[in-house]
């Protein structure tokens, strides 16, 4: 096996290696993941106070995390209706309308709660719910890139390329043949995750 300096975690198939102590983290999560579903990694991750996906110089297979909006009523109120209607368009100037604040002063409330830009937020939640998608329904392609946003399974390939390394075909067969998430992740959950205030 080669090394990589670049990256957080190696997974070879059978032998799974890790650059440190906190890249190990990294690495059980992706571990979680892939037996046990995103839904479960991310909320491990949540529980231990760090990110769910930390990219090193490759895509790390770990669903983006949530932000904290605790820190602003009217961004978080947003933010949760975006995420319920993620197929429609959203546009800079109908999110700052929809958080009764002019651009500018949403872009800096914005970023101040979530830690990136309305642009990069909504690409990021769009992939999550199209890798959740293909893992755990047989929608065809183009009708999953509908129901998250994108215009085409183009526009939705081009994107899963530049933030995975992987199109939505490979994405599928990649995860949807481990156990089916929401199984696993229910079993898990009354294992070792609690119900709890997160």
């Amino acid at each position: 096996m080669r090394l990589k300096p670049g990256v957080l975690y190696v997974d070879a198939g059978q032998v799974v290696t890790s650059a440190g102590t906190a890249a190990g983290l990294d690495c059980g999560l992706h571990l979680l993941r892939r037996h046990y579903g995103a839904n479960v990694a991310n909320r491990v991750a949540r529980r231990l106070v760090v990110a769910p996906h930390r990219k090193g110089g490759q895509a790390q297979f770990i669903e983006h995390p949530l932000p904290d909006t605790q820190g602003d009523a009217r961004i978080t109120a947003l933010l949760d209706r975006v995420r319920a209607s993620l197929a429609d368009d959203h546009d800079l100037d109908r999110m700052a309308d929809g958080a009764a604040m002019s651009r500018r002063n949403f872009t800096r409330h914005f970023r101040k709660v979530t830690g990136t830009t309305p642009k990069q937020w909504l690409l990021s939640e769009r992939l999550a719910l199209a890798q959740r998608l293909l893992e755990a329904t047989a929608e065809p392609v183009e009708r999953i890139a509908q129901r998250v946003g994108f215009a085409s399974a183009t526009v939705l390939r081009l994107h899963m390329r530049k933030a995975f390394g992987l199109t939505p075909v490979a994405w599928r067969q990649g995860f949807s043949g481990t156990l089916h998430a929401g199984q696993a992740g229910n079993a898990l959950d009354e294992r070792l995750l609690p119900a709890s205030g997160h």
